[in-house]
């Protein structure tokens, strides 16, 4: 069993566009949990609306990128509109369960048959990142033992995660971030003082619903390809697993979360691979070995949550709400 390149593949993840893109929706969930108590399964959802918006709105009407992208910033604001007018008042759990539905309606449209041209149901979408890569400054080569086109996506994925969380963090220090936080600890109270709770409620949803797109975006362009079995409720599970394990109510918290999530997930399939590879272990195959990785990161979740609730970098009083 090689060590050193099961440990050097777990390292690459670090800084992967796909743990750029879990920490970008992550950070969302905390805008949404994290800081306003808002229970939200939903955020796949607004991962696959922000994918296919851009997507759909390059390959069907052949805009140039940062129209998509405004696009699937748009399609994300008016999908939390849809979505939070009829359900901000709900209590958190039944939030919950309409999150859940409302990101399962939207795979759901997206494969059906009758809007194949347009979504490529069950197939997906593919061939709309060349108005992305058209930019790259990069000339073709080696960089950190990447190409240029891998290296442009890592560059543009952590440098709008850098840029996100600076945001948040300015956001979550402000007056209306202190409203937020109120909202989270007791509603009725920051309501008895005046402040329109529901109009708070709405803002923080579209706001992580759209951190949540630009997600989805950076999610799909390194494959160059969308489908909807991406976007599933399994997704929102993962991103919650990373937000806890860096901490609730903090910004950095789910990047940290993000990197650790996909570390640990390479290195135990890296090491039951190898353990399969050598004979070492003969009653699982790499099908049966791929799920036990995922069992094996839940037991960790379950015992970080016993004797470390706030997660890595959270806090203790950022659990008073939960």
């Amino acid at each position: 069993m090689d060590f050193g390149f099961i440990l050097s593949s777990a390292a690459s993840e670090i800084f992967s566009p796909t743990t750029a893109a879990y920490a970008l929706a992550a950070l969302g969930l905390a805008v949404h949990f994290g800081y306003s108590g808002l229970l939200n399964f939903g955020q796949a959802g607004f991962m696959a609306v922000g994918a296919y918006g851009f997507a759909i709105s390059t390959l069907t009407f052949g805009v140039p990128f940062f129209v998509g992208l405004l696009i699937a910033i748009l399609a994300s604001a008016v999908f939390a509109l849809l979505l939070g007018i009829p359900t901000l008042r709900l209590r958190a759990d039944y939030l919950a369960i309409v999150t859940i539905a409302a990101a399962e309606i939207v795979r759901y449209i997206v494969t059906t048959n009758q809007l194949t041209a347009v979504t490529g149901s069950a197939n997906g979408l593919a061939a709309f990142e060349g108005g992305f890569y058209s930019m790259n400054p990069f000339p073709e080569g080696s960089y950190f033992g990447m190409n240029n086109r891998d290296f442009f996506i890592r560059v543009v994925g952590w440098a709008l995660v850098a840029l996100c969380c600076t945001l948040v963090w300015m956001l979550m220090r402000s007056p209306w971030g202190r409203v937020l936080k109120g909202i989270r600890e007791d509603e009725n109270a920051v309501r008895s003082l005046g402040k329109n709770v529901y109009a708070y409620k709405m803002q923080a949803l579209i706001i992580g619903g759209v951190l949540g797109a630009l997600a989805g975006m950076i999610f799909t362009l390194p494959r160059g390809a969308v489908q909807p079995a991406n976007y599933g409720t399994e997704l929102t599970f993962f991103l919650y697993t990373c937000l806890l394990l860096g901490g609730l109510g903090t910004v950095l918290g789910p990047v940290i979360g993000a990197m650790i999530f996909w570390v640990v997930l390479s290195l135990t399939q890296g090491i039951l691979y190898g353990l399969i590879e050598s004979g070492a272990i003969t009653w699982l195959n790499t099908v049966q070995a791929g799920q036990l990785r995922y069992i094996l990161v839940g037991v960790a979740l379950m015992l970080l949550m016993i004797f470390r609730p706030q997660g890595v970098f959270g806090n203790k009083k950022e659990l008073a709400f939960a």
